[in-house]
């Protein structure tokens, strides 16, 4: 029998520098643990971490960050690539993980990423799959804590626990299910592409975040001049001071400005602009507007070219996509093999960006490779 499904989760708190090493240390004698992290962002830029989870096969470690100040032994525990690491849905871990300690957790399995792989669909949650393979029911009950409040209650511990508790013999299901079909490298390789993903993520551009806002798309070149410099000076700020994005100027405020260019104060309140908006960052604002004002008509962002407004785009995605359906493996489903985003990602690599070969997109990386050439290759005949 699986102990974990005949036992609630064992736990132990975590919060000195010496019980850190000694749960670190035990965990680097093992091939295989299971990690998870409970963080806030709500108010923040960046995640803030409250709670590491850990579960080695034999003891489960919630570790504090809040009152550890020596995190060499994690991060020698995340970079040994003698411990394998089990993660659920794990792209915001990663973020997390890069942020508070500059290093990726290596090598990973991703259980989401197997699930999708074994037929379970492209996102399935660790309740379901508890559910479907241990037959134990996950508490869902504290997802919404706030976990940078201390103490933490008894029952949000033990719903911490039961994250990593689950995970390892879910795994374990999951990879002989896997062992037995000829997916397992395929599932390898999209982990180590998540771990790519990431650290691409974690390049903030502040002169691309004008990009990044919603209907860009609809502003001429002097409008889109404004917004680049506005979307900077909020990235920056955003950052600077650890701010959500919104908690300078919300992103559609940005765009109005952008597009209306209001002269004083007042005219930011008559387009939407809120009071405090106004009052925190109004001065500001209208500063980088008599800066763009300055700016060289030769100097302005092109217009944003959209791959959905292209007279081509229906024809080539339809037709990709019944091409991509016929050449999916069988076993696999469509959106495993070839999203709709990656064949967008396909199309702006061949429509927008010249094909540059140091950005391959990801239908031409890894196991999906063979085939990606043969959705370029009709793509290219497409007029």
């Amino acid at each position: 029998m699986i102990k974990e499904c005949q036992n609630p989760p064992c736990f132990s708190l975590i919060n000195s520098n010496y019980a850190l090493a000694d749960v670190c240390q035990s965990a680097r004698e093992q091939s295989v643990v299971a990690l998870d992290t409970e963080f806030v962002r709500v108010s923040s830029y960046f995640p803030k971490l409250g709670l590491i989870q850990l579960y080695d096969g034999e003891r489960v470690s919630l570790i504090d960050p809040l009152s550890i100040t020596d995190f060499s032994p994690f991060v020698a525990l995340l970079s040994d690539q003698n411990v394998l690491k089990i993660l659920h849905a794990c792209s915001e871990d990663l973020l997390v993980f890069l942020q508070e300690f500059d290093q990726l957790p290596q090598p990973i399995m991703d259980t989401q990423i197997m699930a999708r792989f074994l037929g379970l669909g492209t996102s399935a949650g660790l309740a379901k799959l508890a559910r479907q393979y241990l037959n134990v029911d996950v508490d869902k009950g504290a997802t919404r804590t706030n976990w940078i409040k201390r103490p933490l209650s008894e029952s949000q511990l033990h719903y911490a626990a039961g994250d990593v508790w689950y995970l390892l013999p879910l795994y374990h299901r999951l990879q002989q299910e896997l062992a037995a079909g000829p997916w397992l490298n395929a599932v390898l390789a999209d982990c180590a592409l998540a771990l790519t993903k990431t650290k691409k993520l974690q390049a903030y551009d502040a002169e691309t975040a004008y990009l990044d806002i919603p209907n860009a798309w609809k502003l001429n070149p002097l409008e889109l001049a404004r917004l680049k410099i506005l979307a900077k000076w909020r990235q920056e700020v955003a950052i600077t001071r650890d701010l959500a994005l919104s908690y300078v100027v919300k992103s559609e405020h940005l765009w109005k400005v952008a597009k209306y260019n209001p002269r004083n104060t007042s005219e930011m309140l008559e387009i939407g602009l809120t009071n405090n908006e106004v009052r925190v960052r109004g001065k500001k604002i209208l500063q980088l507007l008599a800066q763009a004002r300055r700016i060289s008509p030769y100097d302005y962002p092109k217009r944003i070219v959209r791959i959905v407004d292209d007279a081509r785009y229906k024809k080539a995605m339809r037709l990709l996509q019944e091409k991509a359906y016929e050449l999916t493996p069988q076993g696999l489903t469509l959106e495993i093999l070839a999203s709709k985003r990656s064949l967008e990602e396909l199309l702006k690599w061949v429509w927008l960006y010249n094909e540059p070969q140091d950005k391959l997109p990801d239908l031409l990386l890894g196991w999906r490779r063979e085939i990606g050439l043969q959705l370029l290759s009709l793509l290219k005949s497409i007029e």
